[in-house]
This record gives C-alpha cells, sequence and structure tokens, in this order.
C-alpha cells in the first residue's frame, strides 16, 4: 500500500492467541507484526506462520521490566538484565526477525545515565553487531537514557532508533525525537494520545493510551511530513491498545467493537497515515 508496508503488534487485548492474532493481522491486510519476547516464546512457531501467511516478522520487543538495572551497581542484576537481552537478540537472529526494539530505561524518578549503563549495552550492541541483528532504541521515559545510548550509534552498525509517536507527545512532552535521532529510524511505533492530562505537566503511564491514529491529538498530517523529511522509507508500524488504562475511558469505545471490526478500523487508520506518509 502507498510501496509502504503496514504491521500491527500483537496485543493481548486483541483476543485470542497470538498465533490467532497473526492470522487475523493478515486477513485484515495488514503486511506484518511485531511481537514480544520471553524466554519461553514459541519464536519459531511465530516465525513459520509469517512465512505461511506471507506477512513480515518485522520486529521483536525485548523485555524491558529489568531496563533500570543496567544502570545500577548491583553487578549480578545488571548481568541478569544484560543475558535476558542477548537471549532475545538470539532467538532474533535464530528465526531471522532483523530488529530488537529496546526500552533505554524504566521509571519516571531517576534522571542519572551514567557510563556503567552505556558499557551494559554496549555489550548487547557488540553481540548484536556478530548477529546481524539492528538494536532499536525507543524513546521512552528518561530521553537522557536514550541520549547517551544514540551516541553508540556513531560507531555501531547495529544501532538504531525506534520512533514512538505517541511516547513523544507524553513522555517527551512533545519533544522532536525525529529530530534528533530521525537519521537512525529503523522502525516506528505509531499510535495516538492526548499528551499529558496533569496540570503540572507531571509524567505517568496513564497518558500513553495507544490510541487509533486520529483518535487523540497528534498532529498526522505533520507527522507525515516529519516521517519523510527523516528519509525513513521501510514499513509503518503501529502499536495500539484496544482497551483503557485504570481510571481512564478513552478506549473504551473499542471494547464495543469485535476483533475482526477493531483491527479492520486499525487498518483504515494505517492506510490513512500511509496516504499521508507519501505525500498524497
Amino acid at each position: 500500500m502507498y510501496r509502504r508496508r503496514l504491521c500491527l503488534g500483537l496485543c493481548g487485548e486483541f483476543g485470542g492467541t497470538p498465533e490467532e492474532q497473526i492470522k487475523w493481522i493478515g486477513e485484515t491486510g495488514f503486511d506484518g507484526f511485531f511481537t514480544g519476547w520471553f524466554p519461553e516464546a514459541p519464536i519459531g512457531k511465530w516465525r513459520q506462520l509469517a512465512g505461511e501467511y506471507h506477512l513480515l516478522y518485522q520486529s521483536i520487543h525485548a523485555p524491558f521490566g529489568h531496563a533500570a538495572a543496567l544502570w545500577k551497581e548491583d553487578e549480578d542484576a545488571a548481568a541478569a538484565a544484560v543475558e535476558e537481552l542477548m537471549n532475545c537478540l538470539r532467538s532474533c537472529s535464530e528465526h531471522e526477525v532483523p530488529i530488537m526494539v529496546t526500552h533505554a530505561v524504566i521509571g519516571f524518578n531517576e534522571h542519572s545515565p551514567n557510563s556503567r549503563g552505556v558499557g551494559n549495552f554496549e555489550k548487547v550492541v557488540r553481540e548484536a553487531e556478530r548477529l546481524g541483528v539492528t538494536v532499536a532504541f525507543e524513546n521512552t521515559e528518561g530521553e537522557e537514557y536514550l541520549a547517551m545510548l544514540m551516541q553508540l550509534a556513531e560507531s555501531y552498525r547495529s544501532v538504531g532508533f525506534c520512533w514512538d509517536s505517541g511516547h513523544e507527545m507524553c513522555y517527551n512532552q512533545n519533544r522532536d525525537m525525529l529530530a534528533s535521532y530521525g537519521k537512525h529510524l529503523v522502525g516506528t511505533h505509531l499510535n495516538d494520545n492526548l499528551g499529558i492530562r496533569d496540570f503540572d505537566g507531571r509524567i505517568t503511564w496513564y497518558d500513553d493510551l495507544h490510541l487509533l491514529p486520529f483518535d487523540g491529538v497528534a498532529d498526522w498530517g505533520k507527522i507525515a511530513s516529519r516521517l519523510r523529511r527523516s528519509g525513513y522509507e521501510g514499513p509503518l508500524t503501529f502499536e495500539l491498545n484496544r482497551f483503557s488504562k485504570p481510571g481512564r475511558h478513552e478506549n473504551d469505545c473499542y471494547g464495543k467493537l469485535s476483533t475482526a471490526e477493531y483491527l479492520a478500523e486499525a487498518y483504515k487508520r494505517a492506510c490513512r497515515v500511509a496516504f499521508l506518509a507519501a505525500g498524497l
């Protein structure tokens, strides 16, 4: 579509098993998907289904629950976090998934990136270089951590950037992440939200709504022009949530749709974004 593949991340909120979701994603019209990773994840089975349904297995999203440990002094915890990322990398390599997406950090209260953390991530990047996998750092909270890690892109071909449009609007307070890292862009997590709701600008997980495009306050015409300006020509990948965050109701309307109806609506919105990104 518009010389651009459209991909969608699997999500437990869509219903069904991951295997069923892969089938549904293909039937809806999407060209590919991404998945998460855990030690027992049947990546080989998902790769097989990608082939059967002629879909692109665009990326694997690494676990990020231990990301903060990579920056701290607890060497055992850091080593375990590094090994977790290494195992995810090996799954990518073994099953020919070209990109591993990872967060630089997790948490909203600490703002102290350091050389220790960069060194831990560099171990992962070096292994990625050896395996022929790209490590795509995603913009989340703690963008100062991302800034330090993206400096590795000057030394390693295996380092890229995954741009989350919704995270930019809430976690990064609308600072232009593509202006900073667009030349390293290798993937997207496109979604919409309503920005930061707290009157004093406090950043929280509750604003990361992952709405369908055009259901929030994002300027998708501007997003499209920014993507064109970056020179990125890869797949447009969407990361969407069907259910609302606790205490919020913005996603509730999606629950009234069947899974087929929701995925069809997601595909229509994705096509609109692709149309804009093509400059049509």
